[in-house]
């Protein structure tokens, strides 16, 4: 735990919603959660959980339609993105909030030099930066992201770079606005193993000399282990659990968050030969959720409750939040038992 939390980014009960020809998807269905500044912030869960759609919400980058922000707060420095006009909001994304996409090559434009889109990028949000400046402000960055020979190196292309090269090209794009918060949605997809440790270092290092908050989007819990000070997990548009690192790893609360530490392979257990756990059953379909656990079909500590109402949020311990029945009085359960029976009744 963190001491003299100062919060750049507080999410309240965000709602991103798409309509389709087959109903209303609730891809973030009550999303909250805060990052402090210069804390990396992990948020994990299956492919289809929200946790990109919850970042893309923040960025106001929600391609509409089909999709809309239909609720909650997104405040920055205690200002609510959501609010702001186009104008406003172009001062901030890209410039104190940058994201780092899953496929570099689809975020670089094929058909502009490494250095046109990076002077753009920077004399766009600085007005008074020339474009000499800027273009030695970019071989700057490129210098503090590894890439060789980067005064010869910024005029070229894209596709000359390699994946885990253009990947470093999107952190320094980034990053070279001095950006306050930086989310990195599964940054290492499709690079080697080598490449992807490189790339993880690579933005560990960036938030501790600049002090960035960092929000990191990712399937691997070792990587979280290693490198964020806080988790949230997700499950069917809404955060399960919260909690900082070390005490969700040594205490996962909800049943969902221990099947997914479980299911990864670890070389300090005892018994070598045993069997990885796994999660029977799909995530649910977001389209038509209904009022209560959406866990409880894959869960093995399933009570009536689980299948009437949806948990409250509990606090397990200091800065650790889940949302399970597990952590309910009995007269809690029977109450929410009690009043779902009346609301089918009626």
């Amino acid at each position: 735990m963190k001491d003299n939390k100062q919060p750049i980014l507080e999410i309240k009960d965000l709602q991103t919603h798409f309509k389709t020809d087959a109903g209303v998807v609730k891809a973030v269905n009550g999303v909250s959660f805060t990052v402090n500044k210069g804390e990396t912030v992990g948020i994990v869960g299956e492919s289809g959980c929200g946790k990109s759609v919850t970042n893309l919400s923040i960025m106001r980058l929600i391609p509409s339609p089909p999709g809309k922000i239909v609720g909650g707060e997104v405040l920055f420095d205690g200002e609510n993105i959501l609010d702001l006009p186009e104008s406003e909001l172009r001062e901030i994304r890209g410039n104190k909030i940058s994201m780092i996409f899953q496929d570099p090559m689809t975020s670089l434009n094929p058909f502009l030099k490494i250095s046109t889109q990076m002077i753009e990028t920077i004399r766009l949000h600085e007005k008074d930066v020339d474009k000499q400046e800027a273009r030695k402000r970019s071989i700057e960055m490129l210098k503090k992201v590894g890439i060789p020979a980067a005064e010869a190196r910024i005029d070229s292309y894209p596709h000359q770079f390699s994946g885990g090269m253009r990947q470093r090209v999107m952190i320094a794009m980034a990053l070279s606005c001095n950006a306050q918060v930086l989310i990195a949605d599964e940054p290492t997809t499709a690079l080697d193993v080598t490449i992807q440790a490189q790339i993880l270092e690579l933005i560990q290092q960036i938030s501790k000399d600049f002090g960035t908050a960092v929000i990191l989007i990712t399937h691997d819990l070792g990587v979280v282990a290693g490198m964020c000070d806080k988790v949230c997990v997700m499950y069917a548009g809404k955060i399960v659990e919260e909690a900082y690192t070390y005490e969700l790893y040594n205490n996962p609360a909800h049943p969902y968050t221990s099947g997914l530490i479980q299911s990864v392979p670890r070389m300090d257990t005892q018994n070598k030969q045993k069997k990885l756990f796994s999660i029977e059953g799909q995530p649910p379909n977001v389209i038509d959720l209904p009022p209560c656990c959406p866990f409880h079909p894959r869960c093995h500590k399933t009570m009536d409750v689980c299948r009437c109402a949806l948990p409250p949020t509990y606090e397990v311990s200091e800065d650790h939040k889940v949302n399970c029945w597990l952590y309910a009085s009995e007269e809690e359960k029977a109450k929410a038992v009690a009043d779902a029976a009346k609301e089918n009744d009626k």
